[in-house]
């Protein structure tokens, strides 16, 4: 059983290994233009940010829509160490997302004891006061923003970092304390009576999924090398969360299709100016009144689901044999 997993493990490495290789020499070679660079830059982060929001908000059950706060805290904080103080890039990106996860822990600690809309609203305002902030700090450029970041992320870096932070989260989830905060969200009283310290579990949620957005906000900032406040807006939040309630809430698989299928549409709908925005939104619409749970729900994409699809229809047809 170990070696057939090892084995698995291995080839799914492979395969990453593989896909990297191809777009790396896509670029390289011109064949895939700064477009579709573009874009696979923005799938990388917005998968990043979908999976970090899908622990706090699918498998905790708690109600987050103050993602962009902590992207804004990475951004500005892994700006901050490569503008003014020089320093590498990996250290930069490490200390932005560290940056978010601190705030999250002081966001977390008071709020996270509120249940429902209540710490919605919590960490909207949140982001609120995380951009006002900003706003009005002059060292990090204010209203205006900063500008001149040095382009320091490219395809590697956000492809291996997209990869760490799927793997993270996903061992996170599978671990004792994964399976205990998937309790929190099944039954919080249940959960507390058989002596699950539920507020431990949120905050630790709340704290991962805050570093790793500050990490896509440390990626985002030395990609297009200029950052603004209003780029951390609600909206951007309300973005985050619409690709995990889509994909399904509990789902990495799903957060990852709709993290792709999303950014791919809106780029695509560009050229439709003020149509885009009403057909984003009348889609979003079809989806939910259809598909309510999301497109994987709490399910992950498996081999396993296609060998038992064929199992089940081989079932049928002897049935059906052995009733004629």
């Amino acid at each position: 059983m170990f070696e057939r997993k090892l084995g698995k493990q291995f080839g799914i490495l492979l395969l990453l290994v593989a896909f990297w290789g191809v777009v790396e020499f896509m670029l390289k070679t011109g064949i895939l233009n700064p477009f579709y660079e573009l874009n696979l830059i923005l799938i990388g982060i917005n998968i990043i940010l979908a999976v970090s929001l899908n622990l706090i908000n699918g498998f905790n059950g708690q109600f987050s829509i103050g993602h962009a706060g902590f992207m804004a805290v990475g951004a500005y904080g892994a700006a901050i160490i490569t503008l003014k103080a020089q320093l590498p890039f990996a250290m930069a990106l490490l200390f932005g997302a560290v940056l978010a996860g601190i705030f999250g822990l002081l966001v977390g600690l008071p709020t996270l004891r509120l249940r429902g809309d209540y710490l919605a609203i919590a960490t909207l305002g949140f982001g609120e006061i995380i951009r006002g902030m900003i706003v009005n700090i002059d060292y990090i450029g204010g209203a205006y923003g900063l500008s001149g970041i040095p382009k320091l992320a490219n395809w590697t870096w956000i492809f291996a970092l997209t990869v760490l932070t799927v793997i993270v989260i996903a061992n996170f989830v599978n671990s004792t304390h994964g399976r205990a905060t998937i309790s929190i969200r099944e039954n919080e009283i249940a959960a507390e009576a058989m002596g699950i310290n539920t507020t431990k579990y949120k905050v630790m949620a709340f704290v991962i999924g805050s570093f790793f957005a500050g990490l896509a906000g440390g990626l985002h900032a030395h990609y297009f090398y200029t950052i603004q406040p209003n780029t951390f807006n609600f909206l951007k939040s309300f973005d985050i969360l619409v690709m995990v309630v889509l994909g399904g809430q509990g789902s990495i698989t799903g957060s990852i299709i709709a993290a792709v299928g999303l950014t791919i549409l809106s780029a695509s709908l560009q050229s439709l100016a003020a149509l885009r925005l009403v057909i984003y939104a009348l889609l979003l619409i079809v989806i939910m009144l259809f598909r309510p749970q999301g497109l994987m729900g709490t399910k992950e994409f498996s081999l396993k689901m296609f060998r038992k699809k064929s199992k089940d229809k081989e079932g049928k047809q002897h049935g059906s044999a052995v009733g004629q």
